[in-house]
C-alpha cells in the first residue's frame, strides 16, 4: 500500500524549545513552511487548531491557493460552529483547494480548554455530539436535496447547501484518540484513524482496538491509520542523540522560566485526555523504545499532543518508521522542533528512503500474490 506523509503548516516559527518570533499569524512564514514542505515531497500539511490561535480555515485557504499540490488536513472542534455552517466552509476550502483538503475533527480532551470558547459538555456528551456533526457534514457534502434533522445535539429545517466539494463522494474524515470512546466514534466515522506515537507493541494494540470498533460498527472496511512523531535526526548516531538532549535542555528551560510549551494542560497535574496519560505512563516506563523511539520529549511537556521522537540517523528513523508501516501504518505524521529547517532535512533525507523501501514491499507482496494464484490455478486445473 502507498505511503504518506504528514507535516506541520504552523503559522509562526515558534515550537516547544523556542518562542516565536513575530506574531501569531505570520503570513510569509505559514507560506514558506508549506512551500517547504510541498517542495520536499510531503503529501499534506496539518492546520491545528486551538482555542486562542489563528482560525484554520482561512489558513488553509491562503495555503491552498498558493501551492499546486500539497493537501490540507484540517483540524474541526465541533463546538465552534454549527454543522451546517462548517460543512459550507469545509466545501468551499475543498473548492479552492480543487479536492485536496481532509477534515479532522476534535472532541476536545481538556474540559478548561473546551470551556474558553463556551463548551461545557462532558467529555462522553461531547463524543456523542461529534459523531452527530460528523455525520450531519457528511449528510450535507453528499446531499442535493433540502432536508431536516431532530438530533439530540442539532435541529434544523429544509437545508440544502449549495456549494459541494470537488471530492466525490466526499473529503475523507479524521478523528483521533486513545480511549474507548473514541475508538467507538472513530471506528464508526473516521477514514483516517491518527495516534500518537508509541512503542510498536501498544501501537498494534490500538490499531486492533480500532479495527475491532469499525466492525462493531458494521463497517466491512477499517479506517486508515496514521502515527505521529517528533524525529530528531542528525548525520550520526552520536550527533543525534547530542541533538536529542540539547532538544530537552531547551523544553526544560523554557519551562523554568515559566513560558507556556505546546498545548497547556492549565496547571493539572495529569492531562485529563487519554492519549497524554498514556504517553506519560509510557515515559515513567521507560526512555527508549524499539529501534529509535524516544521518551523524555514527551516526558518534559507532560504529554502534550504529539511528543514522542524517533532518534537517530536518518537511515535509522527511516527504518524506524518503516516499522510502523510493516504493522499497517500507511501516514507517517512527522514534526521537529526547528519547523522549517527539520521539514527540509526529513524531507531531503528520510522520506526518500522510506518510500523507496515501500514500493520495494509492495512489489515483493504483489509477487507473492501472484505466485500463489498461480499455484490455486494449477491446482484448480490439476
Amino acid at each position: 500500500m502507498p505511503v504518506e506523509f504528514l507535516g506541520i503548516a504552523a503559522t509562526n516559527n515558534g515550537s516547544e524549545t523556542t518562542a516565536r518570533s513575530g506574531a501569531a499569524f505570520d503570513k510569509e512564514y505559514t507560506l514558506r513552511l508549506a512551500r517547504a514542505h510541498e517542495e520536499h515531497d510531503w503529501d499534506r500539511v496539518l492546520f491545528a487548531y486551538g482555542s486562542g490561535s489563528p482560525d484554520p480555515a482561512p489558513a488553509a485557504a491562503y495555503i491552498s491557493s498558493r501551492l499546486d499540490h500539497l493537501q490540507i488536513l484540517l483540524a474541526h472542534r465541533p463546538n465552534v460552529s454549527y454543522p451546517t455552517f462548517a460543512a459550507k466552509t469545509f466545501a468551499t476550502l475543498d473548492q479552492i483547494s480543487e479536492g485536496r483538503l481532509t477534515v479532522h475533527f476534535i472532541t476536545g480532551g481538556n474540559d478548561q480548554e473546551q470551556g474558553r470558547e463556551g463548551d461545557i459538555l462532558t467529555k462522553d456528551e461531547r463524543y456523542a455530539r461529534t459523531r452527530e456533526y460528523i455525520r450531519i457534514v457528511k449528510k450535507i457534502w453528499t446531499t442535493h436535496e433540502p432536508f431536516d434533522h431532530e438530533g439530540e445535539h442539532y435541529q434544523f429545517h429544509d437545508f440544502v447547501s449549495d456549494v459541494f466539494p470537488v471530492q466525490q463522494p466526499r473529503p475523507n474524515v479524521s478523528f483521533g484518540g486513545s480511549s474507548p470512546a473514541a475508538y467507538a466514534a472513530g471506528g464508526d466515522e473516521a477514514d483516517i484513524y491518527c495516534l500518537w506515537g508509541e512503542p510498536l507493541a501498544k501501537t498494534a494494540e490500538q490499531i486492533e482496538n480500532v479495527k475491532a470498533a469499525a466492525k462493531a460498527a458494521g463497517r466491512t472496511e477499517v479506517p486508515r491509520i496514521q502515527v505521529a512523531f517528533r524525529p530528531i535526526i542528525a548525520p550520526t548516531e552520536e550527533l543525534a542523540w547530542e541533538k536529542a538532549h540539547r532538544t530537552v535542555g531547551a523544553i526544560k528551560a523554557r519551562k523554568e522560566k515559566g513560558e507556556a510549551i505546546g498545548k497547556r494542560h492549565n496547571g493539572q497535574a495529569q492531562p485529563q485526555n487519554a492519549g497524554s496519560q498514556r504517553l506519560i505512563a509510557i515515559a515513567e516506563a521507560g526512555e527508549r523504545y524499539d529501534r529509535a523511539l524516544w521518551t523524555p520529549t514527551a516526558a518534559a511537556t507532560g504529554g502534550a499532543g504529539n511528543s514522542n521522537a524517533l532518534v537517530g540517523t536518518p537511515e535509522t528513523v527511516a527504518q524506524a518508521l518503516l516499522d510502523y508501516y510493516d504493522l499497517g501504518v500507511d501516514i507517517l505524521s512527522a514534526r521537529g522542533y526547528d519547523l522549517l529547517d527539520d521539514a527540509i532535512d526529513f524531507g531531503r533525507y528520510v522520506i526518500p528512503i522510506v518510500r523507496e523501501e515501500v514500493a520495494k514491499r509492495d512489489a515483493n507482496r504483489d509477487a507473492e500474490r501472484a505466485v500463489r494464484a498461480t499455484q490455486n490455478l494449477a491446482a484448480v486445473n490439476g
